[in-house]
């Protein structure tokens, strides 16, 4: 019997609109491929997504990876308010799933900083019933220890969940523990799938 339903944010409840966002600024195409080298493209966004730096140590290091975009980094990054979009699914499928009678986490590699600054975009976080994002535990997605963290803080009993990720290394590590998965490609798909281990698991 599925009790308990995990989502991942990025890609499956609200996208980072990176285009659309750094192009309000007016960056040429080429500025937009620098900014993403500089920042998720850097070997330190691991640590960013850990909470492990600053926002100020962030963007010193986003920096520091191409000074020749100094100013356009400091200018975009300052105030990250509309990078995150909500799919407009998110609130009504979450509180369908609650309605039902199932308890929805999340767990996340979802940046402090973007979640504090973009809460408009994340408003089907108030009908969840909490979850882990990685910068609050210094510890991301794959890593073994985020999952033990989140059983061990819910008392989930794994073969009870499901999760619902857009990236195979993490359901891989979630299926270590017990857990079943749904590898997260559009709504119509991860519904159907859902809907289907639920009714195949209440039997």
């Amino acid at each position: 019997m599925i009790q308990t339903i995990i989502f991942d944010i990025g890609n499956v409840l609200a996208e980072f609109a990176w285009r659309q966002y750094f192009q309000a600024y007016g960056y040429s195409a080429e500025v937009l491929k620098r900014i993403a080298a500089a920042t998720v493209g850097s070997r330190l966004w691991g640590e960013y997504d850990r909470g492990v730096l600053s926002d100020e140590e962030m963007i010193e290091s986003f920096v520091q990876n191409d000074p020749g975009i100094e100013k356009e980094l400091r200018e975009s990054l300052k105030n990250v308010k509309g990078m995150v979009v909500r799919y407009e699914y998110a609130v009504p499928w979450v509180k369908e799933l609650k309605e039902r009678g199932y308890q929805v986490l999340v767990l996340s590699n979802f940046g402090r900083k973007a979640y504090e600054e973009c809460k408009e975009a994340l408003d089907f976080m108030e009908y969840m019933d909490g979850g882990i994002l990685s910068w609050q535990v210094k510890v991301i997605k794959p890593e073994p220890e985020i999952y033990q963290l989140l059983i061990e803080k819910y008392s989930l009993i794994p073969e009870n969940c499901v999760f619902l990720d857009d990236l195979e290394e993490n359901l891989e590590a979630a299926r270590k523990f017990g857990i079943h998965t749904i590898h997260f490609k559009d709504r119509e798909q991860a519904g159907k799938e859902l809907n289907q281990l639920l009714e195949s698991a209440a039997k």
